[in-house]
């Protein structure tokens, strides 16, 4: 059941409006059956011999939320530009409910010049807004007005123009929409809308389309550019406040999981409906491969027996041999199933020395303090996440481990035989002007992967997805998937043992997504990893970096989840009572420093054997939840491997905890 809005917002502590929900019983009441709000029928596009979709038919009901899920280039934001009617179909025909609302978040959006943020959202309001410029305009006129007929007229315009405006939503809908420029985190509404970044402007859109409140909102990688606070925001505020449909475009797998009542995949122009969020699907596509599978096992059977039957008779046919052999002729003529192609990525680790990465009492500034005195060391096999929200200096963190900025204080110290390996989220390695062929070439005729095995650069690029009709193509007129899939490309064209990704994630598939999780967890290199995906962050970190704010950064081991819940049990914690009268302040002798038990010893020397055997284990169910026939076993081995994987994760935290503890006791008793 979707929550529906029960009154206007009310202002909470933190000064920003959020929607009032109303009971479950209360929505029961006033909530209306579900009707078609948007249909394609047999909808056809091509570009050029392309074709992108072919005879696709859905249908979008009120009040759902619909996850749209496919790789890059399959089609999807063509088939949302053509529900939304920005585009329009080359046969087939588009329904729509009559009167409906419908709003498309672009992924480059344009918003109108000279206008400040706020004014940007409010624009966005269309009879709200002109009505609220009326009342504005008569109250004006009114303080100047001394005739009294012109004061009636006045006061008669101020009255109808607050009449619409109540019709429209009431007074509060300006301060709605600074609270969703506050939520998302446009931190000033008074900013000119063309001085803001690709990524404020993005956020500022989606303010506009929140703001709106259309009845079918087709929102195109919203997350991107968010940080984890305001991705979790969005995500509750779909699932539970808004009220119209909304049909979603994303990489974030736990908003798919989280929001969706239904997901369509589109793939090789078809598009297949599954009910369910993103887990459902996995699960649903799982069984609907394996039936194909098993369905051209049986065809290829059939057609070996028929095939040995025609060898062994004779050349005279009777009718009924005649129509066997049509029903062979008919088979033999039926293409398979299409196999899925995947990106194929792999990162070889240069020979680490001892030293990989330490930072030493770091501070970074940028007009203010965002690390202040921040000590890190990195292994070798660690996979770092960062987080925290968009301008705490998470970035400027990594550009100060590159050496494309210094420290006002400490130092970062790189290892003699450190090699890193960088992808900023701009990705600004690649040369726009430059093929895609020549942002890997740069002269080069062939690539070295490791083994002394040289590599045809065509077929290097056939690993991430590109064929020869595009290796003459300029990286400037590319797709954000296509441009992220050519910066990996780059990136992974050399060895290294340290890789720092900037928001690795953004405009990549959800396979994509996979091949690179996949490709980190068997790095064995270290790796800091800026990103706002908390499924990427569950899958790789072995530990978490909190910009806490104030410069204060703190790590955390574990992946997201279990920083979260960490984060949970200190909010949880009673604060200290101060006493009464403080106790006056008393020389302590000494204390010894408690070194190890023999017993103790024997654990520690043990415990890295421990440790690694878990982590194998953790390895190994991951990979039996990553293999699409599992899923054909049914939905209880499929619950057992997960508890069984929950299980083996917390062993091997508790054995690192343990590890941990005992080191530094060792430690400080030698020092």
């Amino acid at each position: 059941m979707i929550p529906r809005i029960a009154s206007r917002p009310a202002r909470d502590a933190m000064g920003v409006f959020s929607p009032t929900i109303a009971a479950p019983a209360a929505r029961a009441e006033v909530k209306s059956p579900p009707v078609p709000i948007a249909s394609l029928r047999q909808v056809e596009k091509s570009y050029g011999v392309r074709r992108v979709l072919a005879g696709v038919n859905l249908t979008l009901m009120t009040g759902e939320r619909v996850g749209l899920v496919g790789n890059n280039g399959s089609g999807k934001t063509t088939l949302a530009r053509i529900l939304a009617g920005l585009d329009a179909p080359d046969a087939g025909e588009v329904v729509l409910r009559r009167d409906a609302a419908i709003a498309y978040l672009e992924q480059e959006p344009r918003l109108p010049p000279g206008l400040t943020a706020l004014e940007a959202v409010l624009s966005g309001l269309g009879q709200w807004s002109a009505a609220r410029a009326r009342y504005d305009a008569a109250t004006a006129r009114l303080e100047q007005a001394s005739d009294a007929a012109a004061v009636d007229v006045l006061v008669t315009e101020q009255a109808a123009a607050a009449a619409e405006i109540e019709r429209c939503g009431g007074w509060s809908r300006a301060a709605e929409a600074e609270s969703y420029l506050a939520r998302l985190g446009v931190r000033d509404p008074t900013a000119l809308t063309d001085r803001l970044s690709g990524g404020e402007r993005r956020r500022v859109a989606l303010a506009t389309l929140l703001a709106r409140q259309p009845d079918l909102a087709v929102l195109d990688e919203p997350t991107n550019h968010l940080d984890v606070s305001a991705i979790e925001w969005l995500e509750r505020h779909l699932a539970e406040n808004y009220v119209g449909t909304v049909l979603l475009i994303t990489h974030d797998r736990y908003i798919l999981d989280r929001v969706c009542t239904r997901t369509f995949e589109v793939d090789r122009g078809s598009v297949y409906a599954y009910d369910g969020g993103f887990g459902a699907y996995l699960e649903a596509k799982a069984e609907r491969m394996a039936h194909a599978q098993r369905t051209e096992a049986n065809r290829q059977n059939f057609l070996r027996r028929e095939l040995e039957w025609l060898r062994r008779q004779p050349k005279a046919r009777t009718t009924k041999q005649t129509a066997r052999v049509n029903r062979a002729e008919a088979e033999l003529a039926k293409s398979g199933p299409p196999r899925d192609r995947r990106v194929e990525l792999s990162l070889e680790a240069a020979r680490s020395g001892k030293t990989i990465l330490e930072l030493r009492g770091v501070t970074l500034e940028l007009s203010r303090v965002l690390v202040r005195d921040f000590t890190l060391a990195l292994n070798q096999g660690e996979r770092i996440g960062v987080v925290g929200p968009n301008g705490s200096g998470k970035t400027t963190l990594l550009r100060s481990i590159v050496g494309d900025l210094l420290p006002s204080a400490g130092e970062v110290v790189r290892g003699k035989h450190t090699a890193v390996a960088y992808l900023d989220q701009n990705r600004s390695g690649l040369d726009d002007d430059r093929t895609v062929y020549d942002n890997i070439a740069e002269r080069r005729r062939g690539l070295d992967l490791g083994g002394g095995h040289p590599l045809d650069i065509a077929r290097y690029l056939e690993r991430f997805l590109f064929d020869t009709s595009t290796y003459a193509q300029k990286v400037g007129s590319l797709s954000g998937g296509e441009r992220a899939r050519v910066a990996l490309a780059v990136l992974l064209s050399g060895a290294s043992n340290l890789v720092l990704l900037d928001e690795p994630t953004n405009d990549l598939d959800v396979a994509t997504l996979g091949a690179v999780e996949e490709m980190l967890l068997e790095f064995t290199g270290a790796a800091i990893i800026v990103t706002h995906d908390r499924w990427f962050l569950d899958r790789v970190a072995t530990s978490i970096l909190a910009f806490e704010g104030d410069g204060k950064v703190v790590r955390h081991h574990g992946n997201y989840s279990d920083y979260l819940e960490r984060l949970a049990e200190i909010e949880a914690a009673p604060e200290p009572q101060p006493t009464a009268r403080p106790a006056p302040a008393k020389v302590a002798a000494p204390v010894a420093k408690r070194g190890l038990s023999s017993s103790e010893k024997r654990e520690l020397q043990g415990l890295l054997g421990k440790i690694e055997a878990a982590e194998g284990e953790v390895g190994e169910l991951e990979a039996k939840l990553g293999d699409p026939a599992v899923y054909g076993t049914g939905k209880d081995q499929v619950a057992e491997l997960v508890r069984q994987l929950d299980a083996a994760r917390q062993r091997a935290a508790a054995l690192v905890t343990r590890w941990e503890d005992l080191e530094q006791r060792s430690a400080d008793a030698g020092a």
